[in-house]
């Protein structure tokens, strides 16, 4: 969700303004992806990177998040949509800890769209947990080292409970991935568009789906004919 900065800069506002003016994105994003069928939405909200902005922003970003926790909460609860999170979450303050939790907690029952918030999240510190994870498990007697393969190492990523992405959608135009889950995007189909994140709303949403829908994803083989 690239762009805000940009966004508040073009019109000569301070960053916040455009932090603001994203979260109402998520908002149409995620009414957008319910309305569609969308079973899972993952939202890069806060990058591992993210730390080394300005202590100002990242306590305003914080603020923000704790806000936009409490405040929608209860819209999701309504809407069906359950919330998750995956990153390094206890790097974060503890009322946003607690905020994020509580909002986990009370739309855990939620059967329809699931999103997850990818807060002080980076896909190579995933990795390396992930390998932490399965080293554990190898001294601690109960993995065999010649059973790890790509099935065993996905299940001690952060996402093991969600299939990997179909659509990888960058706004901004931007032309990177920016250590965003680098190991489940192997296959997923990247859609570009030059729109900020502020600017990106439901018809945005709609055209890169359908731009999604005429993609042949041939997974490494060969379409007939």
């Amino acid at each position: 969700m690239d762009g805000n900065g940009r966004w508040a800069r073009e019109r000569g506002h301070p960053r916040i303004r455009g932090h603001r003016a994203g979260a109402e994105s998520v908002r149409a994003t995620v009414e957008a992806c319910g309305d569609l069928g969308v079973e899972f939405l993952t939202l890069y909200a806060f990058s591992s990177e993210n730390w080394k902005r300005p202590e100002g922003e990242v306590q305003a970003l914080m603020g923000l998040l704790e806000r936009f926790l409490k405040e929608k909460t209860t819209e999701m609860a309504e809407r069906n949509v359950r919330l998750q999170a995956i990153g390094r979450l206890t790097q974060l303050p503890q009322r946003c800890q607690k905020a994020l939790h509580r909002a986990i907690e009370r739309t855990a029952d939620n059967t329809g769209l699931t999103v997850v918030l990818a807060l002080s999240y980076g896909g190579r510190e995933e990795i390396i947990d992930a390998v932490k994870s399965l080293v554990h498990h190898v001294q601690a007697g109960h993995l065999d080292p010649a059973m790890i393969d790509p099935d065993v190492f996905s299940k001690h990523l952060y996402t093991r409970y969600y299939p990997d992405p179909d659509l990888l959608i960058r706004t901004s135009g931007e032309l990177r991935l920016s250590n965003f889950l680098l190991w489940q995007i192997s296959y997923a189909e990247i859609h570009v568009t030059p729109k900020l994140w502020p600017d990106f709303g439901k018809q945005e949403l709609y055209d890169a789906v359908a731009d999604f829908s005429r993609r042949q994803r041939r997974f490494g083989g060969l379409t007939e004919g």
